[in-house]
């Protein structure tokens, strides 16, 4: 090339970029950031985070975990909701052992209690399982992929299952005062952090084929309602909507009681339906799309 010539452009270069190296360059020298009216907005920390920009935290959030799950082929997803607290049966053994040994009778009842829960854990994994298994020998149109909050507990165990199985899977996670952090099982170019509770919900329903409900506690409660309540009102196109335990959730919620007092209708019954085995879960939903 004559040296008086300029380089071609490339067409695709990302000269964006430029603008993240700078701060990643201040902030690996120690130089704290301050606010600065002449750096690019949307390179400027102290600006996006103020209250008025809102709205654009808003739209990040919505846009960057469905341009990268449309680019790695997830369109159709089986959302498994349950407790963050049901430990793996393997360390649910470790920790009754522990509390035998410790002789502490308040520890030991909450080792049983673990002990027995950790039948959840397992199920949920081998639900996730043949999930991946039948879907893995589909056409990638049709192919349906494990959706979890990404963290521990029965989430974990849905990841661990497709994860097994060799099929990716996502992690919607949540920050939370408390450490919280993406389970090992999740496909890392699909684990997502939200700071947005609500943006989260949107993303879990807007690929959702089905939920899958394990027992579980406030958060787990907090999703079901929301989807059984997008369903019934119609904001959301009909799912399966799986209860996994009947004698937990039945326990939990008395429906009928709904149903008699007139606040909800007979026929609002059937937008659920309740499972005792990993088989039966996956058959509700092999069923209601003829798979």
């Amino acid at each position: 090339m004559n040296p008086t010539e300029t380089t071609p452009q490339k067409l695709n270069e990302n000269r964006l970029a430029d603008a993240w190296a700078e701060l990643q360059s201040h902030s690996d020298q120690g130089n704290p950031l301050r606010a600065d009216a002449y750096r690019l907005a949307f390179a400027d920390p102290e600006f996006l985070l103020r209250r008025e920009t809102r709205g654009i935290r808003f739209q990040l959030e919505m846009l960057k975990p469905e341009l990268d799950q449309a680019e790695q082929g997830i369109e159709n997803t089986v959302v498994v909701f349950g407790s963050a607290r049901f430990a793996a049966p393997e360390d649910a053994k470790n920790s009754l052992y522990q509390a035998q040994l410790s002789g502490d009778e308040s520890a030991l009842a909450v080792a049983h209690r673990m002990v027995r829960n950790a039948r959840y854990y397992d199920q949920a994994r081998l639900f996730a399982r043949l999930v991946a298994s039948d879907s893995m020998r589909r056409r990638p149109e049709e192919r349906l992929f494990i959706a979890t909050g990404g963290g521990p507990g029965i989430m974990e165990a849905a990841n661990r299952g497709a994860h097994e199985m060799g099929a990716p899977s996502v992690g919607l996670n949540i920050a939370l005062p408390h450490e919280q952090s993406a389970n090992h099982y999740v496909t890392p170019t699909l684990s997502f952090k939200f700071h947005y509770f609500a943006l989260r919900k949107m993303h879990f329903m807007t690929r959702a084929k089905a939920l899958v409900a394990f027992p579980g506690g406030f958060g787990t409660l907090d999703e079901l309602f929301e989807v059984i309540t997008l369903v019934q009102t119609r904001k959301a196109k009909p799912v399966p909507i799986v209860l996994y335990g009947s004698a937990y959730w039945k326990r939990l919620i008395n429906v009928d009681a709904l149903v008699e007092e007139g606040v909800i209708a007979a026929e609002d019954l059937k937008l659920f339906e309740y499972v005792d085995a990993p088989e039966a879960a996956w058959a509700v939903i092999q069923r209601f799309y003829g798979l």
